[in-house]
């Protein structure tokens, strides 16, 4: 089971998204974890999920996030606002596997 992780300020705003893209992987049967935590976890939390997904809030951390991630051979990218603005859990999934399989 592949897990993905969002990241934000503090983790809550990424909750929201969390729970469409559960719901969206349940309704699809797509074997996926998917948690949300803020960025003072991220340096734990890259080591054990296999791609992480940033709120847009805070893209301003890709940079840095990406050099740690590479580490672990992860890969990290932001949420368009577009669809982090409607909350669309379909297409978040969809691009989180796209990203996973790149």
């Amino acid at each position: 089971m592949k897990k993905i992780l969002l990241c934000c300020s503090s983790g809550m705003s990424t909750s929201m998204m969390v729970n469409k893209m559960r719901t969206v992987a349940k309704e699809n049967n797509v074997p996926v974890e998917v948690d949300a935590v803020g960025l003072d976890k991220f340096s734990e939390a890259v080591k054990v999920y296999d791609v992480i997904l940033l709120g847009p809030q805070v893209k301003f951390k890709l940079d840095e996030f990406k050099g740690i991630a590479e580490k672990y051979g992860k890969k990290v990218a932001v949420i368009d606002s577009v669809i982090y603005g409607q909350m669309n859990g379909k297409k978040a999934l969809s691009d989180a596997i796209k990203l996973l399989k790149s």
